[in-house]
């Protein structure tokens, strides 16, 4: 089985992104096909000695083919732009320390960034409503970045910095933590155990409580819309009454010319056509006669209006007659004198 065929897969690609992650890789993939040597320190195989054997000629093959199988691996390894920039190198070991020039910097570079992810790692702080795998997946995150570079990094570091900047809702438990456990031995998976399970019983706790809230909260929701609805009926039931209390009114009956009914609910629909004896017209009689109630409305009013003018005119009328009495009762007294 040849080592291409054990590994299973090509070698990591690299874009121009997580630069220090695709080393840790590329530098484990060559190690495994037995390639890292003429990366890392670019040798040539010995030269042969006079009358060599089948043995030696084959490690000598074998040895001056390593150098164009790591090219090969590193070319692969490229994006199409990241090659372009290396293609002009020739051995294995110059495309590496092309790429840790551009890519890692010089010294002072790494140093930088190094001082920038420390700085980072000692200000995160937990978020109130970050859980504390999340906080801790974070701080690992940071503590990864930094192994990078080279920097070591204990747990007891890590498990320090979780103590110490925990939200207050922890300080019980903290303070368990302290007392039962040597903090220099404590992981850093040990400690996110059992915070864990404060969470969760906390979390428990919490939904309880909100559960029960809301329990009585749909209940007077329940209560208050039965009140509601009975208020409301008893309103209906009112307003039914007082509709009861009320005639309907509608249009006149095609048929009798009645209000009092529709046309379809007309106790004449069925019976035989009558004749109006006032108006001669068929389908009603001359009681509900429209017409002779209308003339009568209108002789009415033309006789109020008569007697209204009479009225008017009789009291001048009669003013007349009073100043001439008067005036006569008057003429007569002086003639006395």
């Amino acid at each position: 089985m040849s080592a291409n065929n054990f590994l299973g897969t090509g070698p990591p690609l690299f874009n121009g992104e997580n630069y220090q992650v695709w080393v840790i890789k590329m530098k484990t993939y060559l190690k495994a096909l037995n390639l890292w040597e003429v990366v890392e320190n670019d040798t040539n195989p010995s030269p042969l000695g006079d009358d060599p054997t089948i043995a030696q000629l084959k490690n000598y093959e074998e040895q001056r083919a390593k150098k164009p199988r790591a090219l090969t691996c590193l070319h692969s390894a490229l994006s199409e732009t990241i090659f372009l920039s290396v293609m002009a190198c020739e051995t294995p070991k110059e495309i590496w320390e092309k790429l840790r020039e551009e890519y890692e910097g010089s010294q002072r570079v790494k140093n930088v960034k190094l001082l920038t992810l420390k700085r980072e790692f000692e200000m995160h702080k937990m978020k109130e409503r970050e859980t504390v795998k999340e906080y801790a997946g974070k701080l690992v995150e940071i503590v990864n970045k930094i192994k990078l570079f080279g920097e070591p990094f204990p747990d007891s570091k890590i498990v320090e910095k979780m103590l110490i900047s925990l939200p207050a809702r922890f300080e019980p438990k903290i303070s368990a933590i302290e007392e039962s456990c040597d903090l220099t031995k404590l992981t850093v998976a040990e400690l996110i155990s059992k915070l864990h399970a404060q969470e969760q019983r906390t979390r428990l706790r919490d939904d309880e409580t909100v559960e029960g809230a809301f329990q009585a909260r749909q209940k007077w929701k329940h209560q208050g819309k039965g009140n509601k609805n009975g208020g409301a009926e008893k309103g209906k039931a009112a307003n039914t009454s007082k509709d009861h209390g009320k005639k309907k009114e509608f249009p006149p009956c095609t048929i009798c010319e009645r209000t009092n009914h529709q046309s379809k609910d007309c106790w004449f629909k069925n019976k035989p056509k009558i004749e109006c004896r006032f108006c001669k017209k068929l389908g009603h009689i001359e009681n509900n006669c429209r017409a002779k109630k209308n003339q009568t409305s209108n002789k009415e009013e033309q006789a109020q209006h008569a007697s209204n003018t009479d009225e008017q005119e009789e009291v001048p009328a009669n003013l007349f007659m009073a100043s001439q009495t008067l005036h006569n009762k008057s003429k007569h007294t002086c003639s006395h004198f």
